[in-house]
């Protein structure tokens, strides 16, 4: 592109006749006598003339000053010298350089939210035709090939422009599944698949009970095998899964990997993965994209795993020398958590029977400023526990949390069909009985990274910046206890951690106690002061067990599972040991099953 910086305009967030084109006004080198920032003849729309543009910030600095944040412009790396494979209009999104789809390997996609794995997939299946940085070019194959003669690349997109190429898509947000799809599940997969083809793979992620269902029905956990079996019931060249572990327990997340990974025998294979764990699991090779999110994206070039996976977490690439973090992100030894010892409530013991299922959980107290992370296999009673612990079931025994100000974040992301044309900040404002100006909620949302977003619909925002205004409702609530049903799913490794130390600051200040429930278990490690396990047989029968310090619960859960987890020596991150390894009969061998020495 031959240009030291780019600049985007969100044209969801801007104003401009409304904000008078302050933008231009601005402008140093517009008051010099240039257009930088320029209207287009029947246009309403600034343009920013990304040559002349100085990089002097002040027109960023006025549309945020009036609460709009519609502008961006980033200074590109000196090393990325290239144009970008595609860009959303002038002033839009751009992508540089695309991931190697490669057969016999399942390739790993990592980065933040918003830095172009979608426009990747749109790119590699052909959805999209790239214009090379350049809107409007009339798209013509040979040419765009020839950008990549001599690389692993070129074959790639020669059999993709001879229409060699079948994609099967599994989407991010399952939770819109409902919104589109309805009626029995198997009769709904039948559609476009033979029934022993989806009975099988019913079978190896043992939910032949689902098929049953109704889809309106279905559990985040079921929805998201709904969309895997839906994907892997069709033959397809190129299969991309779009974070295929959320709302996943940990079994089902290794068991989904070691499904995906049997697909590479015969097709190729792309991943985009936010557990780390289970992205080091399942992925051979790993691209790593940055950039700035919504801004710019860059994809770097394929490394080994492991490799790949602490290069991301180093923040420097050093093969390319880009670095695109400023700190490194580092997982060592559980951080020593402040003695909970003035007890805000006793629970008690709570028994649900229905549609077949059988659950308890024992009696147990938590202190207050505490968190108690919960873990255990879907479909066990986790959810359950907390609904009743709201009041939002009724339990066959047991009180609910009562005379209580109890704030809830559901497992789902659902917002109803006339909440989907509201602004964030109503939506925000009407759930959480606060206003954006209050001083600490406007905190909070700078804090959680939503204050970009106040002015975009609901129904515009993608899983991660959903899931954040759901975090943000719930912590924004007056409340003496709050309770998170999977606050991780949808957002990236960063933001999982940020979130982490935002709950548990928050938790800290006002002297609230909190249950969470995931299945990341690093965000359990991280957030957690003591964890509480549930167990059983997942559809028919769960225990929950009293709340038990940290290390004594993963080696509980994790047993119960056959798995073992080590700590990385570079980053102290957790990796699942291989089945039957070395590492994992030592560790079974020893009884510790969860990140013992590195």
């Amino acid at each position: 592109m031959g240009k030291k910086r780019i600049a985007v305009i969100d044209k969801e967030l801007c104003r401009n006749v409304k904000c008078g084109y302050h933008c231009q006004k601005a402008c140093p080198v517009n008051r010099s006598g240039e257009e930088c920032i320029y209207i287009e003849e029947g246009g309403v729309f600034p343009v920013i003339n990304e040559e002349l543009c100085i990089g002097c910030l002040l027109c960023i600095k006025k549309c945020d000053k009036m609460g709009f944040h519609a502008l961006s412009v980033v200074n590109l790396p000196k090393e990325l010298e290239e144009n970008p494979v595609h860009r959303y209009g002038r002033n839009g999104f751009a992508l540089f350089r695309l991931p190697i789809p490669r057969k016999n390997m399942v390739v790993g996609l990592i980065g933040p939210n918003g830095v172009g794995k979608t426009t990747v997939l749109n790119v590699l299946s052909g959805d999209i035709q790239p214009n090379t940085g350049i809107p409007g070019k009339k798209f013509n194959w040979d040419t765009f090939i020839e950008k990549f003669k001599g690389t692993e690349l070129q074959r790639y997109l020669e059999t993709l422009k001879e229409g060699g190429i079948t994609v099967g898509y599994k989407p991010q947000h399952v939770d819109l599944i409902p919104n589109t799809w309805s009626g029995n599940v198997q009769k709904l997969l039948e559609k476009t698949s033979n029934e022993n083809k989806i009975l099988k793979l019913a079978e190896k992620f043992e939910i032949t009970k689902m098929l049953n269902k109704n889809v309106s029905d279905l559990s985040g956990g079921e929805l998201q095998l709904l969309a895997i079996i839906a994907v892997l019931s069709k033959d397809s060249d190129l299969y991309f899964f779009d974070e295929p572990s959320s709302y996943l327990d940990v079994k089902q997340r290794l068991l989904v990997a070691r499904v995906i990974r049997s697909l590479s025998e015969k097709s190729m294979i792309m991943v985009v993965e936010h557990d780390l764990a289970i992205l080091d699991y399942l992925s051979d090779d790993v691209h790593i994209l940055y950039g700035k999110p919504g801004v710019f994206g860059v994809v770097s070039k394929p490394a080994g795993v492991r490799v790949g996976i602490n290069t991301y977490l180093e923040g420097y690439i050093k093969e390319e020398n880009v670095r695109f973090r400023e700190k490194p992100i580092t997982f060592s030894n559980r951080p020593q958590l402040s003695v909970k010892n003035q007890k805000f409530l006793d629970f008690t013991e709570f028994s649900k029977k229905f549609d077949g299922f059988e659950m308890r959980t024992e009696a147990g107290e938590i202190y207050r400023s505490e968190i108690i992370g919960i873990l255990g296999p879907n479909s066990i009673g986790k959810t359950t526990f907390i609904k009743m612990m709201v009041g939002e079931l009724e339990p066959d025994k047991g009180k609910s949390l009562e005379g209580l100000k109890i704030s809830y974040k559901p497992q789902r992301l659902v917002i109803k069909k006339k909440e989907n044309e509201m602004m964030v900040k109503d939506y925000l404002e009407k759930k959480s009985g606060k206003t954006c100006m209050d001083s600490e909620f406007k905190r909070l949302l700078e804090s959680i990274g939503i204050t970009r977003n106040l002015d975009k619909k609901m129904k515009n925002l993608s899983g991660g910046e959903l899931q954040a205004v759901f975090i943000a409702t719930s912590l924004g609530k007056e409340h003496d206890i709050i309770l998170m049903d999977e606050p991780s799913a949808f957002l990236d490794v960063e933001q999982r951690l940020s979130v982490c130390k935002i709950i548990r600051s928050h938790i800290e200040e006002h002297g609230v106690s909190a249950f969470v429930i995931d299945h990341d278990l690093q965000v359990i490690d991280s957030v957690s002061d003591r964890i509480m396990v549930f167990e059983g047989k997942s559809g028919s029968v769960g225990l929950g067990r009293t709340p038990c310090e940290i290390q004594e619960g993963m080696n509980s859960f994790l047993k119960s599972l056959g798995v073992t987890f080590r700590r990385d020596p570079s980053t102290g991150r957790a990796r699942a040991n291989k089945p039957d390894s070395q590492k994992d009969g030592e560790q079974k061998e020893s009884g510790e099953y969860y990140y013992t020495k590195n």
